[in-house]
């Protein structure tokens, strides 16, 4: 037992030894120091889509969950140089649309053609109007002409405006369609509100504030990162999209040999918009560098934030490891301290079990505090508390105050015998929520130790009732059966033993009377006969007689033994040769 309890105590302190290093590791590992420059991983291939806005909508996306005013800041920078890539993709392919010359076929071709009529018709009502604007200066009469004019002009322009945005939602007018979009991203960059300030908070002081703080500053920094690797990946997509141009260039830059003077300046107008989107190519693929240098800044700002508030995890850990080993270094101390006082050993016992108790709580108490911290609704989480503690530590709670009403004046006390649930024995331990008996008494009822330890929760002090019989004034009434066969007279024999048991219990039985006629007439109650009572009743054997008389509860053994001794005497004399039983 005493090797199984030291290799306890020492896997204990080698854990807390092993756990107390890792954490002031870990503190040294997240100290103040430069922020790593792991390189982002690059995710899948971009979408080819020259309008593709991902890059902005990320900008917007991360800039939501700025915390500081340092991310703010990364994160007005990233969508700047966003906002400015996109708008060189849409000045790109505007140009590039309007010098698309491919002819429409089928259905489109239709919708064009009348796209083309309609423009053509509001040209010349656009001219009319105006012609006849100036004759009404002049001429009052023609201002019926000119209000039919303009109500023409007005309907054929709705009408052209209905048959644009046919075409344009058919894909016949690709620059019609860019024009839509870059005049929605427009207004929304317009729209778009100025950044709240932020006030700078300080880190927070309990351990799950500061390890959810932690998760998150970890979770965003890996999207800032995937970010920085989308820009690069795009910035690579743009300069390969930059040399495929270049080369197709150099093949146009000679002219033919029999290049006529049109096909000439066609040729060069081409390469004049080649020139400028190259020109836009080149300020895309720089927009999308700076972004990713600056996704990178903003990784490397949430890295080292997170490295702090995981320092400051490790010593909220370290804390409470400290606690452990405070309480773990007081509990060894107390049998030391306890050992050096000369008084009650079983009171020190208990009075150290007391301390233990009172340091483990407070241990745990402070843990609780640096884990989640003092609440803010103290009253109604105490009142919560100590609601669910009450039903759920119901019995704890119970045994717990019995125990001081077992130390009591009234209560029980080391070495006194009593009577619990039945059981009856000696006190040899009363703990802080557990007693202990050395039972007493035997399948034959002649009151000796049995030798087994008996315990009960203390809350029967308080629930139930015990019988302490080792305090003054503890009578109870006690009984003899004797078995004697027909041929005897029941009545002398009764008398005879009812009155040698009144003489061997009259000592008894006038101290019993005392002190309960002082309790009756403390109360009004009428007073006890305290004398033996001899009952005859009839048996299959003969006669069963029972007496009972009054004795004091410690002796009850030791009377009840010498009375039997006095009746197997009187029986003997007064018939030798009957036979008789005594129970």
């Amino acid at each position: 037992m005493i090797a199984a309890h030291t290799r306890f105590q020492t896997l204990r302190w080698t854990t807390l030894s092993v756990l107390l290093a890792i954490v002031l590791l870990a503190l040294f590992l997240t100290r103040d120091i430069a922020p790593d420059q792991a390189v982002a991983s690059r995710s899948q291939s971009a979408p080819a889509n020259p309008i593709d806005d991902s890059l902005l909508n990320t900008a917007h996306r991360l800039s939501m969950t700025a915390t500081s005013s340092d991310e703010q800041s990364f994160a007005q920078q990233a969508i700047a140089l966003s906002d400015h890539e996109l708008d060189q993709s849409f000045q790109s392919a505007i140009r590039a649309a309007l010098a698309q010359s491919a002819p429409l076929k089928g259905p489109l071709k239709v919708l064009a053609d009348r796209v083309s009529r309609l423009k053509a018709r509001v040209t010349k009502e656009q001219d009319q109007v105006a012609g006849l604007t100036k004759q009404a200066a002049k001429d009052q009469s023609v201002n019926d002409q000119l209000e039919v004019a303009q109500a023409q002009l007005a309907l054929h322009q709705d009408e052209l405006s209905d048959a644009e945005g046919d075409l344009a939602r058919e894909g016949g007018d690709r620059h019609a369609a860019l024009q839509q979009a870059l005049q929605q991203h427009q207004a929304a960059h317009a729209s778009m509100e100025q950044f709240p300030k932020i006030a700078e908070t300080a880190p927070p002081a309990i351990l799950w504030d500061r390890v959810q703080l932690a998760e998150n500053l970890g979770g965003r920094r890996e999207q800032v990162r995937k970010a920085a690797a989308e820009a690069s990946q795009h910035s690579d997509q743009l300069d390969r999209q930059h040399d495929g141009m270049q080369r197709q260039m150099a093949s146009k830059d000679a002219p033919a040999a029999a290049e006529s003077m049109t096909a000439a300046v066609a040729r060069l107008h081409d390469l004049s918009n080649q020139t400028k989107t190259l020109s836009e190519l080149d300020k895309r693929m720089q927009d999308s560098r700076q972004l990713a240098q600056v996704y990178g800044q903003w990784a490397d700002s949430l890295g080292v934030r997170e490295r702090s508030v995981w320092h400051l995890v490790f010593i909220s850990l370290l804390q409470i490891l400290a606690i452990v080993l405070a309480v773990f270094l007081i509990d060894g101390a107390l049998p030391h301290r306890f050992g050096r006082e000369r008084s009650d050993g079983r009171r020190l016992q208990q009075l150290q079990s007391i301390a233990k108790i009172a340091f483990r709580v407070l241990g745990g108490g402070l843990i609780l505090i640096i884990v989640f911290g003092l609440p803010s609704q103290t009253s109604t989480l105490i009142g919560l508390a100590t609601a669910g503690l009450t039903v759920v530590l119901k019995d704890f709670i119970v045994g717990f105050f019995g125990w001081f009403v077992l130390i009591g004046s009234n209560g029980i006390h080391v070495g006194d015998w009593v009577e619990i649930e039945g059981v009856g024995g000696e006190v040899i331990d009363i703990g802080l929520l557990r007693t202990v008996l050395l039972e007493i008494g035997n399948s034959t009822g002649a009151g000796h130790p049995t030798g087994r330890r008996v315990s009960f929760v203390n809350s029967f002090a308080i629930e139930g009732h015990y019988f302490n019989f080792s305090t003054n004034g503890q009578w109870l009434w006690d009984e003899i059966q004797v078995s004697l066969a027909f041929a005897e007279d029941p009545y002398k024999m009764a008398d005879l033993i009812g009155k040698r048991i009144e003489a061997e219990t009259e000592d008894d039985a006038k101290m019993a009377s005392q002190e309960w006629e002082r309790v009756t007439h403390q109360y009004g109650l009428r007073p006890f006969s305290l004398k033996p009572a001899v009952d005859l009743r009839p048996s299959a054997t003969g006669i069963e007689m029972v007496v009972r008389y009054i004795t004091r509860a410690p002796q009850r053994y030791e009377v009840k033994a010498r009375l039997s001794q006095a009746i197997v005497e009187l029986l003997h004399k007064q018939a030798p040769t009957a036979t008789a039983q005594l129970a």
